[in-house]
């Protein structure tokens, strides 16, 4: 995993050039000085960041990222390869604290408290805010052990109740039906869609209260894609969910916000639909229309 979080660290680090877009028009000079983060009107505020710079040693990936994310809903992250969105999704859980050289300012909240504060257990904080890669990873173990990992690793909770909760996961993953009658069989041996969903029963036993997803269906299969997302919807009622995707029409069909990122900094964040349909930046608009990408 190390190797895979490095490469897209670097991928990130990289500012693209602007390409038949009028920089007059991008408001991503002025994002950074503002300190009041964007937010859902009346919602209840799960995680947010405030001014969040943040640095692969003498790079900056990130600048004056201010953003809230409301609970119970499914916030899309979308923007140009290396323009600092998977980044940002893995400051959340404090993920790019395995890579040498990082650096953090600003602050980042769940539910009021900065995650990077000292005196924050990094291992609890990973459980409540759950991470699904883009790649799916399972173990070289069984289903049933794969979903149980965490569980005895944690001791979430009683061994005797560690079957219910691999159930109970697989079910709200979408997965159970499938696979219930061979727990016992090596995850490996599932299909590429399934792996991803068993990834995601394995992020939910634990029992988040947050789920980051880093492009979660870009290797499946269009069937394995729709599966994946109708998971999506359902999940929200009971989790709250943030996605980097750079499928427009998924970001469009699964997420109730979308932020636009580019060049580091957060272009515009509003509901989905005027996203899509009347963007309040030019270079948004550019982008999801596909004139540059």
């Amino acid at each position: 995993m190390s190797d895979e979080m490095t490469s897209t660290a670097e991928l990130d680090a990289e500012a693209p050039a602007l390409t038949d877009v009028d920089e007059r028009t991008s408001p991503v000079e002025r994002q950074g000085e503002t300190s009041k983060p964007a937010e859902a009107p009346e919602a209840v505020i799960r995680m947010e960041s405030r001014n969040l710079d943040f640095f692969y040693g003498e790079v900056q990936a990130l600048h004056g990222i201010s953003l809230a994310i409301a609970e119970n809903s499914v916030t899309a992250l979308i923007g140009p390869s290396g323009c600092g969105k998977s980044t940002f999704l893995r400051c959340l859980n404090r993920m790019n604290d395995i890579i040498p050289g990082t650096r953090v300012e600003g602050d980042v909240l769940l539910d009021g408290v900065d995650i990077y504060t000292g005196d924050v257990d990094v291992v609890d904080l990973r459980r409540r805010v759950g991470m699904v890669f883009q790649k799916s990873n399972p173990f070289p173990k069984s289903i049933f052990e794969n979903v149980a990992y965490g569980l005895k690793i944690n001791q979430v909770v009683r061994r005797s109740k560690i079957h219910e909760r691999v159930e109970k996961s697989l079910r709200e993953a979408a997965l159970w039906d499938e696979v219930k009658d061979r727990l016992d069989a090596p995850a490996m041996g599932l299909s590429g869609g399934q792996q991803q969903r068993l990834c995601i029963a394995r992020a939910l036993a634990i029992d988040p209260e947050v789920i980051l997803m880093d492009e979660p269906a870009s290797a499946l299969d269009p069937i394995a894609t729709q599966k994946v997302e109708e998971l999506i919807y359902q999940l929200k009622s009971h989790y709250t969910i943030a996605i980097v995707t750079h499928n427009m029409q998924q970001a469009a069909r699964v997420s109730d916000r979308t932020a636009f990122f580019m060049m580091g900094r957060l272009v515009e964040y509003d509901r989905t639909d005027k996203i899509f349909t009347n963007p309040g930046e030019k270079i948004t608009e550019d982008y999801i229309t596909g004139r540059f990408g």
